[in-house]
């Protein structure tokens, strides 16, 4: 059986289209919102560890997969912590 390594797409992504998709996040009362957000698991991310695999590491998702006829749109896009983004994989619906 083939083993398929993972690579993020949007690993470089231009500054307006990460703070369009971070600012999608949930604020966390009392943190700096520039800083700090919640994705739809409710696990914090650091906006500076955008795409690493860190404790705080997030990505930006396709909510309905590219796989399962989703775009590449604002609309279809979401903040989510790598580990939740790796879970969640190309499935959908998903519940987290």
């Amino acid at each position: 059986m083939a083993t398929t390594t993972y690579h993020y797409p949007y690993t470089d992504a231009d500054e307006a289209l990460k703070r369009a998709v971070w600012s999608k996040g949930a604020p966390i009362p009392n943190y700096d919102a520039n800083v700090w957000r919640r994705d739809v698991c409710g696990t914090a991310m650091k906006y500076t560890d955008h795409g690493a695999e860190t404790e705080y590491g997030w990505e930006i998702d396709h909510i309905r997969p590219l796989a399962k006829g989703g775009a590449d749109s604002l609309g279809n896009l979401q903040p989510l912590h790598w580990k939740n983004n790796r879970r969640k994989s190309d499935s959908f619906p998903w519940t987290p």
